[in-house]
């Protein structure tokens, strides 16, 4: 069942996201965060993955409306990205899932690709309602997670060949971490770059990469959430 476009309260104000429910019809919550395109196909697609195995899934709408076609206009909106609203969109998103009656347990995953990956690991810094985070190769030079308030365990996926997130800032990253007493795994994949879970990139996706990383993800949410 195809996910939709729904509404929910952000400190006062409102965002919108792509809610998709299991049609199982419970399920673990998941709050899925876009790369610098914006809220495009290929992040929809993914919400409307999760929830076929049996989450509930909502991506919500960092850029409230926009989107970006070139590099050119996805850095714009990248840099333009306001973090304290993003952090507020955010946590509303969580609140709105987990409000959701389908939603299982008492906290939920959140899942972020480039841009997002960063944003998901700062909103599970932000939030203890978070049981669970994913970053996908994440990058924003304007996102600083707060480590110490962290509680959930990280799973990382990094590229050999990032331009972006090269394989040494994974690798401080995930000690950085560890040092301060959190769970962390990460993994970095050899001969694939940023962005290589897009399958709406052919330039950059790969299958087999994409895959273990899907599966990885899943079990790691299923076993942190219930």
């Amino acid at each position: 069942m195809p996910g939709q476009i729904v509404e929910f309260s952000s400190n006062g104000g409102a965002c919108q996201g792509y809610l998709a429910k299991p049609e199982s019809g419970r399920g673990p919550g998941v709050v899925v965060i876009q790369e610098w395109w914006g809220l495009v196909g290929h992040i929809k697609e993914v919400t409307d993955r999760f929830a076929r195995e049996g989450f509930v899934a909502l991506a919500p709408d960092l850029y409230h409306g926009k989107s970006a076609k070139s590099p050119d206009e996805a850095g714009k909106l990248f840099m333009a990205l306001n973090i304290d609203r993003a952090e507020k969109d955010l946590r509303g998103a969580i609140r709105f899932v987990l409000g959701q009656q389908e939603t299982t347990g008492k906290t939920l995953g959140t899942v972020g690709f480039c841009m997002g990956g960063q944003l998901s690991l700062y909103a599970a810094c932000a939030n203890a309602d978070v049981g669970a985070c994913v970053n996908f190769y994440g990058i924003h030079p304007n996102v600083h997670p707060n480590i110490t308030g962290l509680q959930a365990p990280v799973l990382g996926f990094f590229a050999e060949k990032d331009a972006f997130v090269t394989p040494d800032a994974a690798c401080q990253l995930e000690a950085q971490l560890k040092s301060a007493g959190k769970h962390a795994e990460f993994h970095i994949y050899p001969g694939v770059g940023h962005a290589f879970f897009n399958d709406a990139r052919p330039e950059v996706y790969n299958a087999a990469c994409a895959k273990q990383a899907w599966e990885r993800t899943l079990a790691f949410l299923r076993e942190s959430l219930g």
